[in-house]
């Protein structure tokens, strides 16, 4: 079998891959060469800029299969009838550590999934906890700083992670998760994920609804401790990559089942406390979870680069049935999100293989720009509307308009009759067995200690105490017991 010949990137066949161009035997080398400039020039190039959150991550192929009818909540085409299955796309990831951090460590886990619908893409954006850290995008920035590497030191510091988290009470629910046992989940596929928000379904009728995603493992849940997690770390930074990767490649496909919580709309405003505030949960004896299908990953990507790296999620690619709701953080991902994708891969991002539909075409006016593929014909006009049957609008709403009142202006989260920062993380902590309290209570600590301001640890330690005496109470012993060693 005659092998390939190997060409330069306009397609020239190269004679010599191993010797660079030089003058004479030994000489200095020649800017001729073509093939080595254009290797050494790609090789400068080969890299993009990584995502400032969520870096590390791997991804499977698979599908969604709808196996309890929902369409009395949802006009969804691919949520529609018993048995519909559709193509997905899944990334798993860290949040604060770079691409090159290791996978066994306490942080939370993106859960993001791309639907390849018959109405276009939709993107799921969510995590393996219900809740996050702050309520207001406006603090993001200055949340994941606090997190990041330090600019001074260039390491991640106690000091700059729990300054912040003493400044965020709404925190508390979150860093109860985060410090709890799930904190360092055993693999992706040993873990649950959830779509966070709040986001809103419309039937067929136009009536809308609330919702909240959660997807539970099939695999049961299965999580590490800090001293199981560092090991794992010594003997393999990419354990989670390797697990994924290698289930799928034997065969053993994980799988979740999808379920919802279901709010009717009219109930949402006078509801105990604001369902739209990302730092709490629903309680289920409210709204029990109703299942919805099945997600099952079944292939793993030919390169992680191409459509790991580049694949790229936004809570805004929205379907018919399914809109945004009035939760502020998911407000701010719509832009966000989107917005980091065109400065990381480019305008045309939705035009690369992970990222453009595949069970409908995109039509659209949008031309040019960097790496443009395209870009029409010369009977295609690239203004709407036109004589030419370009595509046009269906004049059908994609989800139910959200009812705005009031004066502009920079308001605090609207108050419920419940709204408090520390009930829900005070519930939490009264779920644990003992032992489970024993290692959140640990894990706080052992961070907490190593902080080197008094009114920091405080702050953090009166925040414990609101949520429950006693969790408040063991931290601080816990606390004052490392600090004196």
């Amino acid at each position: 079998m005659s092998k390939r010949v190997l060409t330069t990137e306009s397609g020239a066949p190269v004679a010599d891959n191993q010797n660079s161009a030089t003058a004479g035997v030994g000489g200095p080398l020649l800017l001729q060469d073509q093939h080595l400039l254009e290797k050494l020039a790609r090789f400068n190039r080969e890299r993009i800029p990584e995502r400032v959150v969520h870096a590390r991550g791997s991804g499977a192929y698979g599908y969604f299969e709808v196996t309890d009818d929902v369409t009395a909540y949802t006009k969804a085409n691919f949520l529609g009838e018993v048995g519909r299955k559709t193509e997905t796309f899944i990334r798993f990831s860290t949040v604060a550590d770079s691409l090159g951090g290791a996978d066994a460590v306490r942080d939370p886990r993106g859960f993001a999934l791309k639907f390849y619908t018959e109405e276009g893409n939709y993107d799921l954006v969510g995590n393996n906890t219900p809740v996050f850290f702050i309520k207001d995008p406006i603090k993001f920035p200055d949340f994941i700083h606090s997190q990041k590497r330090d600019p001074f030191t260039g390491k991640q510091e106690a000091d700059n992670v729990w300054d912040f988290w003493a400044h965020a009470p709404e925190a508390t629910h979150q860093i109860t998760w985060l410090m709890g046992d799930r904190g360092i989940p055993a693999s992706y596929r040993h873990m649950n994920g959830y779509g966070s928000h709040t986001y809103q379904w419309t039937n067929e009728a136009g009536e809308a609804f609330f919702v909240k995603y959660h997807f539970k493992t099939n695999q049961g849940i299965r999580s590490l401790s800090a001293e199981q997690a560092a090991e794992l770390v010594g003997k393999d930074a990419n354990s989670h990559q390797t697990d994924l990767l290698q289930a799928i490649e034997r065969g053993v496909n994980p799988s979740w089942t999808l379920y919802v919580q279901v709010m009717p709309a009219a109930e949402a405003a006078d509801y105990r406390f604001n369902p739209f505030d990302l730092t709490k949960v629903w309680p289920h004896g409210d709204y029990p979870l109703q299942r919805v299908g099945r997600l099952v990953l079944d292939r793993n990507p030919d390169n992680v680069f191409a459509e790991v790296e580049q694949a790229a999620f936004s809570p805004n690619n929205f379907v018919p049935g399914i809109g945004p709701s009035p939760d502020k953080m998911l407000q701010g991902r719509l832009f966000a999100y989107a917005d980091a994708h065109r400065y990381r891969l480019g305008v045309n991002h939705t035009l690369l293989p992970v990222n453009a539909p595949k069970a409908t075409t995109a039509q659209n006016y949008g031309r040019d720009g960097l790496m443009a593929t395209r870009n029409g014909s010369r009977h295609d006009k690239n203004y709407e509307p036109n004589s030419y049957q370009g595509p046009a609008q269906t004049d059908a709403a994609l989800s139910a308009p959200l009812a705005i009142h009031g004066w502009t202006g920079t308001h605090e989260a609207p108050q419920h009759t419940k709204d408090d920062d520390f009930f829900q993380a005070g519930e939490l902590y009264r779920l644990m067995s003992e032992d489970e309290k024993k290692r959140l209570v640990a894990n706080i600590a052992g961070g907490l200690s190593q902080v080197s301001r008094e009114d920091v640890i405080e702050k953090n330690l009166a925040h414990f105490a609101a949520a429950d005496a006693d969790y408040g109470k063991r931290v601080a012993e816990a606390v004052n017991a490392l600090r004196e060693d």
